[in-house]
């Protein structure tokens, strides 16, 4: 059909590709489920008008001058803009919108999920089913005994709409405490009686840290050695951000030291971590594939709405979620 060209760089839910496809010339890259290589979208973004990219794949200066000046929007069908020059987009007047509200239920899930699976060892428990030895071991009968989250100081860093979800889903478990760090309080915190503190003191006494901030340049690597080392040896450490904000390496000697007692991760760097990477060979680390978003209903959520920025963006009117 005639119309506006749109390139989407990784195969999204058929329904809202569908309805991109009524309006626009749209091609998608879908020979492959990897992630598009850098050389591969600079090729394929020539001429276009709109732009559908999912992380990990970045808009930057290079690939928005192959491009070329009718580029009108980007939409990416993620919360999360570190992969796009924001900087670069504006001067040049192209729009960008993001998918804020639709994935942050699923997201405040998955840190829930995570946490308990980490706390309780499910994966531990896993392993010792398939490889038989459930039945061989008791250990005084502390075998695989967890940690309890009832009783607790839960450390939400990054009390913004994921963090208050987040905040609210512990709140059930009835931990002692709540307490969470930001650049400023969030008023909403008094709905589940969080208490704001500075990281320092989130760090010290909290049982378990879950990190649910935005990330920026301001806090890439704020989880480093010095961070580990004021947690309890007891603590738990969970991520759903981006992997950029752990010192991986810092993080691995933290849980082989006893520094800190174990860690879930959905996000990395890179990602996908490789098989042989050296996080995947602690008992003590969970890591799932970056899932904190994948229900059914959020994933056809945010490809609707970025179906809808960009549509937007190519009639010139106002993105509905805009990342600036």
């Amino acid at each position: 059909m005639s119309g506006p060209s749109v390139f989407v760089s990784r195969s999204c839910p058929p329904a809202g590709l569908l309805r991109l496809k009524q309006h626009c010339q749209v091609k998608v890259n879908d020979a492959t489920d990897a992630p598009i290589s850098f050389e591969d979208l600079k090729n394929a973004v020539v001429g276009i008008d709109a732009l559908f990219v999912q992380p990990p794949a970045v808009v930057n200066k290079e690939i928005l001058d192959a491009a070329g000046p009718q580029l009108k929007v980007v939409g990416t069908m993620s919360v999360g803009l570190d992969h796009i020059d924001l900087e670069e987009c504006k001067r040049r007047g192209v729009k960008v919108g993001y998918t804020p509200h639709v994935l942050t239920k699923a997201v405040a899930e998955m840190a829930l999920t995570l946490t308990l699976a980490t706390a309780r060892r499910i994966q531990e428990g896993f392993e010792a089913v398939r490889n038989g030895v459930w039945g061989t071991k008791w250990e005084n009968a502390l075998w695989l005994a967890g940690k309890d989250v009832a009783d607790s100081v839960i450390g939400i860093v990054g009390l913004g709409r994921i963090g208050l979800e987040t905040a609210k889903r512990f709140k059930g478990f009835e931990p002692s405490r709540i307490v969470y760090c930001g650049h400023n309080p969030n008023p909403a915190a008094d709905e589940i009686g969080a208490e704001f503190v500075s990281f320092d003191e989130l760090l010290q006494t909290s049982d378990f840290v879950v990190a649910t901030c935005s990330i920026n340049k301001e806090n890439v690597g704020l989880f480093n050695a010095m961070a580990f080392k004021k947690m309890k040896n007891s603590a738990v450490f969970v991520n759903t951000t981006r992997g950029s904000l752990v010192n991986q390496d810092d993080l691995y000697d933290a849980l082989v030291s006893g520094e800190i007692l174990a860690a879930g991760l959905d996000v990395t760097t890179p990602e996908p971590l490789p098989p042989s990477h050296k996080l995947l060979t602690l008992p003590n680390c969970v890591v799932t594939p970056h899932m904190g978003s994948a229900t059914s209903k959020a994933r056809n959520g945010m490809c609707e709405v970025t179906v809808n920025n960009i549509l937007a963006g190519l009639k010139g009117d106002p993105l509905p979620f805009p990342a600036y």
